[in-house]
């Protein structure tokens, strides 16, 4: 797969939510990566937050976040792993219109291609909700690096062959 360079990048509306009871902005790192790695590929950090792992508190800041006319993409982090705490995905299915369904499946391929049979402790979720792509992804730095760089970046940048998560976003534009 290639992206084809003729075209001009859509460079989108991106916010960052990283959901940690223990972390503080200071030692947010995988936030700090996400908001890095979206910069580095041209699209603009709209917003940031750092939520407790609570499902009502993550649901309330990814719904606002949905309902933004602003907002066109939301990356969570955290929140994902085997633990009782495991809000994320709870909080985030409720609000999708439509997932997709390989999303998970491939991070885990992908995960477990990297680190084994671990793969299996982590949950990770994407969908579309009022238009705004919404990924749900592990806290760790790792993995969301391994998201990033083999599903995410290329399924954002709008020229990517044969196709991508962006390109309704340049058809919007255009019209």
């Amino acid at each position: 797969m290639k992206a084809n360079p003729a075209l001009p990048p859509v460079n989108l509306r991106c916010a960052v939510l990283t959901i940690s009871s223990r972390r503080t902005a200071a030692e947010d790192t995988t936030g700090d990566y996400l908001a890095a790695a979206l910069g580095e590929a041209g699209h603009i950090l709209q917003a940031r937050a750092l939520c407790p792992d609570d499902r009502y508190q993550i649901r309330k800041v990814v719904s606002d976040w949905i309902a933004d006319p602003e907002i066109q993409v939301v990356l969570c982090n955290g929140g994902t792993g085997f633990t009782h705490g495991k809000s994320t995905i709870p909080a985030v299915a409720p609000l999708l219109d439509q997932t997709v369904s390989g999303f998970g499946e491939l991070f885990r391929h992908l995960s477990w291609l990297d680190i084994g049979a671990s793969s299996l402790q982590s949950d990770a979720l994407g969908g579309l909700a009022n238009d705004t792509l919404v990924f749900c992804l592990p806290g760790s730095t790792g993995a969301c690096r391994l998201a990033w760089e083999k599903i995410l970046q290329p399924q954002l940048d709008s020229r990517q062959r044969p196709c991508n998560f962006a390109s309704a976003y340049r058809a919007r534009t255009e019209t």
